[in-house]
């Protein structure tokens, strides 16, 4: 409905003397219907509102035309036809500014207004069109004619149910908006006339003029009828939604409301009392801080951020963020030490208690307490221990922090990809919190713990930035005593903590990060070593996570070894202690089975309780001309593999095959180049190179190979297969070779030494520069073995090549 509804302001211009009676009954709308219409009448143009008949309304008179029209007529019938214009921003309308179809209208009142504008209230009495405009000075006036309507019939129950529903929903309209006064339902409810009920409505409705026109304009009322019902819908519904999302407001504001006054009314209650929880954290937090070894620094932050939280509202969401800060900062150990033993020789002994071997590492963390000891303070170091797995690198940690007498802390840098996890998010952030480095120093108490950081060649970098690259800040001697977490936003400093790196390879590890460590290489066991383990550490182990006494289980040497040398293939002792962890279970069951059965285990139960086993690779003679032993570096240890070639008539093709690398196959290359440039040393015409294809091979082509410590190897097969003289027995080699005829150091020479060993090994040739590594090795473990140290590749092919020649060798000569 119309927010201007008229009844207030007409109330207000009527006195009681008037004629003007608001609402009309049947008998006087059909006494208008009846009247005669005017054969011409002066037109009054609306700008933005139409008349309908037997509605009352006021309008203010603006333009001269019309004010001259308004007074002439007053004077006279006061009769008008009141027409609407088609666009009210129209100033002075023309002929064809002007709708077709108005309402003849009756003066009853003109009055000036304080401000100097005229207006009149005028009521309409009945449809008229025009005809035409037969003066238009001074105000328009037109020939008219009678517009015909349509009515419903007597009792047309379609009918009757639209006005109703016209009227109900106009009554709720008027209850819903704020803006209409509540005579309006009175007003409705007295109307008698369905077709005036009609044109009460759509005089009111709120809406455009162009739709009242169009109102106007239907000559059937029950038509005309819908459309205002259609209209009134739609306005109800906009009402009622406009009203849901108020009341939801209001809801939501007196809630808030509510809540505010009730925790002041708590406040104030609490403040009577003596207990407010707020100011007693406060005092809480405050008695903390008095006792924290903070700097100047960090006190002066958590001053002024403890006075900002006093400031807030405990109903803000910041509020739990500034107090999980606040209680970060006071968990924190600032200046907080735990004590190191310097007792060296006690040191020693839980370190060789828990760890067999490992002798370097052992002597750097021995050297380190020993500077400790003597200076007093010093900056801790940063180790990276790297090796093949199941070594004891990460488990080394625990002894290390048991003998120095500091916390012990682990964190798995594996598959990391966030920096966020190494830095912290910034508090400002929803669920942020501090890194990884800091959360695990507020839960170890202490600023100087033993910290492992497992597995960092396994970091990644993803879309959050890369870790690597924040792990540089913690890494650095002269930079992490100011160690910067996004979060605590305070610096921090970890030059106290011991930092210990583990990784299974170097590779991966960014230059930068692994030159800020120092790296000691943790190599894999030999078989003494591992029986050794075994007895001391991994049976007893197993002998109480599964129940079982050491009365009730035990293993005869022979079979332990055969167990290391046959059922695992590993540098460390992960895959040896699964294998014992089964043997005992076995033993377990066969007690709790009451099954009769022996204590000590014998080799012949290895492959009944633990199945099949491999064999190694051994040695096996020296009859084939063109193979050789080598010696080979895996993740798992050392390992032997054999150089197969063979020659038959061709056109000097190369082949390799194997599942070799590129640097293994430029190996077989170099050699064979080397062979024809030095054929003449060997005893060989140039021409059968030319005159032979040659095929190397390395078994197990299933496992990927590559490396450059083959070279001698390929060497003196080639050097075999073309004399087809006999290799020596019993012999390996590893070595790099160049084109120049030099023989280059490798690496893994203790996992090789070992492999050779295992393989019945006697004689190994190696480079001159590699004989440093086998005075780093303990001479039981290479008792029994003869080293060759060499420099050039002919070396290489006179120690290894017998003068006697192969059984069924073949003459290898030009081709005719």
């Amino acid at each position: 409905m119309n927010k201007k509804l008229n009844i207030d302001l007409l109330s207000s211009m009527i006195d009681k003397d008037s004629e003007f009676i608001p609402l009309i009954t049947s008998e006087e709308e059909e006494k208008f219907n009846l009247e005669e219409l005017p054969g011409d009448i002066p037109i009054l143009p609306l700008r933005n509102t139409v008349l309908f008949p037997g509605v009352v309304i006021p309008i203010t008179v603006g333009r001269d035309k019309s004010i001259r029209l308004i007074q002439d007529v007053f004077k006279g019938d006061k009769r008008i036809g009141v027409i609407s214009q088609k666009d009210e921003e129209v100033e002075e309308p023309g002929i064809d500014d002007l709708n077709k179809v108005g309402t003849i209208a009756t003066v009853i009142r003109m009055l000036k207004m304080p401000d100097g504008n005229t207006t009149v209230i005028i009521q309409g009495k009945k449809r008229f069109e025009i005809d035409e405009i037969i003066e238009t000075e001074p105000y328009f006036k037109a020939r008219i004619k009678k517009f015909t309507e349509s009515f419903p019939v007597k009792n047309d129950k379609d009918f009757e149910a639209l006005t109703a529903s016209m009227k109900d929903l106009a009554n709720r309209i008027i209850d819903i908006s704020p803006n209409i006064p509540s005579e309006a339902s009175f007003v409705l409810k007295n109307i008698e006339s369905d077709s005036f009920l009609v044109n009460f409505i759509a005089s009111n409705l709120n809406t455009d003029v162009v739709e009242k026109q169009n109102l106007l304009e239907t000559p059937d009322l029950k038509k005309r009828a819908e459309k205002v019902l259609t209209i009134l819908t739609k306005e109800i519904q906009l009402l009622e939604l406009k009203s849901d999302i108020q009341n939801k407001v209001k809801v939501d504001l007196d809630k808030q409301q509510r809540d505010y006054f009730l925790h002041q009314q708590m406040k104030t209650i609490q403040d009577e009392l003596g207990d407010n929880p707020m100011k007693q954290e406060i005092e809480e937090m405050k008695a903390r801080a008095s006792k924290k070894k903070w700097n100047d620094e960090v006190k002066d932050a958590f001053e002024k951020e403890l006075e900002k939280y006093q400031r807030l509202n405990p109903a803000a969401a910041e509020h739990s963020i500034q107090h999980n800060y606040l209680d970060l900062l006071l968990e924190l150990p600032w200046n907080e030490y735990s004590n190191d033993k310097f007792d060296l020789k006690r040191s020693q002994r839980i370190l060789d208690r828990d760890h067999f071997g490992l002798e370097k590492v052992k002597d750097r963390i021995i050297e380190h307490l020993a500077v400790l000891k003597l200076k007093g303070d010093m900056k801790s170091p940063i180790l990276c221990l790297f090796g093949p797995p199941g070594v004891g690198k990460t488990s080394l940690g625990k002894s290390i922090a048991e003998a120095i007498g500091r916390k012990y802390v682990r964190m798995s840098l594996g598959g990391l990809r966030d920096e966020a996890e190494i830095r912290g998010h910034r508090k400002t952030y929803i669920g942020a919190m501090p890194g990884r480095i800091i959360q695990n120093l507020k839960k170890t108490e202490t600023s100087n713990p033993v910290f492992i950081l497992d597995e960092i060649d396994k970091l990644s970098m993803g879309m959050q930035g890369d870790p690597a690259s924040a792990l540089l800040e913690v890494l650095d001697p002269e930079q992490n005593e100011n160690f910067h977490d996004n979060y605590v936003d305070i610096d921090y400093d970890l030059s106290k903590v011991l930092f210990i790196a583990t990784a299974n390879s170097l590779a991966s590890i960014p230059a930068p990060l692994r030159d800020r460590m120092e790296i000691i290489e943790v190599n894999g066991y030999t078989v003494e070593e591992k029986m050794e383990i075994a007895k001391r550490h991994l049976i007893p182990k197993q002998l109480l996570e599964n129940g079982v006494t050491k009365k009730d289980f035990s293993i005869k040497k022979a079979a332990l070894e055969k167990l290391i040398e046959n059922y695992t293939a590993e540098s460390g002792v992960r895959g040896l202690e699964k294998r014992l962890s089964k043997l005992i279970r076995s033993r377990a069951k066969a007690i709790a089975m009451e099954e009769p059965k022996e204590a000590e285990v014998e080799i012949g139960e290895l492959n009944k309780i633990l199945g099949p086993s491999y064999e190694r690779s051994k040695y096996t003679d020296n009859n084939i001309a063109g193979v050789v032993t080598g010696l080979a570096w895996t993740s798992v240890g050392g390992a032997i593999l054999f150089i197969e070639s063979s020659i038959t008539k061709g056109k000097g093709k190369l082949t390799l095959t194997g599942n070799l690398g590129d640097v293994m196959k430029e190996s077989a290359v170099i050699a064979m180049e080397y062979l024809k440039a030095h054929a003449d040393h060997f005893g060989l015409d140039q021409k059968v190179f030319d005159n032979y294809n040659v095929h190397i091979h390395v078994p197990e082509g299933a496992t990927p190979k590559d490396g450059p410590s083959a070279g001698i190897t390929i060497l003196t097969a080639l050097a075999s297969l073309f004399t087809q003289r006999k290799v020596k027995k019993y012999l390996a080699m590893t070595g790099e070779i160049t084109l120049r005829g030099n023989v280059l150091p490798v690496g893994g020479i203790k996992e090789k030494i070992l492999a050779a060993k295992r393989a019945n090994i006697k004689e190994i040739i190696l480079s001159k520069e590699n004989k440093k590594h086998i005075e780093d090795i303990e001479p039981r473990y290479i008792k029994g073995l003869k080293f060759h140290f060499v420099d050039l590749m002919k070396e290489v092919v006179d120690l290894a090549l017998m003068d006697e020649k192969v059984d069924n060798a073949i003459e290898v000569g030009v081709s005719e």
